[in-house]
């Protein structure tokens, strides 16, 4: 039976730190769904939109050999999600890893046979840093 993956993510100003989730992501499953978290969303969550507009951002994945197939991710709550896409695993960054939101996750995907692969975050970029060098060149 294939494993289907879930990688969700804001994916703005794609970096390294991106393409590290996407590459080891593919080596776990065999069908690959990048999450591409929505404007509204990712505004809510951190309190500012992203640089690239949505349909910017998914553009960017599509392109990607590793990926299988792009989805709107509307909802801060992955289990949601699970609950449109039906996946078998979710990448996350193991910035989660131990934390109330991934607990829960981890506990709700158990319950319907899904489970949660964490990967080490890339520190050495991110777009928090991008944006931050792009302001201060403003």
């Amino acid at each position: 039976m294939a494993v289907i993956g879930y990688a969700p993510g804001v994916y703005d100003m794609f970096h390294i730190g991106h393409l590290n989730i996407l590459r080891r992501a593919r080596e776990h499953c065999d069908h690959l769904i990048a999450g591409v978290v929505e404007d509204e969303v990712v505004a809510r969550i951190k309190g500012r939109p992203p640089v690239v507009p949505l349909d910017e951002r998914m553009d960017v994945i599509r392109a990607l050999d590793l990926v299988d197939e792009v989805v709107r991710d509307w909802s801060s709550d992955k289990f949601e999600m699970w609950k449109q896409v039906r996946y078998d695993v979710l990448f996350k960054g193991d910035d989660w890893k131990g934390t109330e939101k991934g607990i829960r996750l981890e506990r709700l995907l158990g319950e319907v046979g899904a489970q949660v692969h964490y990967f080490p975050y890339t520190a050495s970029t991110s777009s928090t840093d991008l944006r931050r060098l792009l302001e201060g060149m403003s």
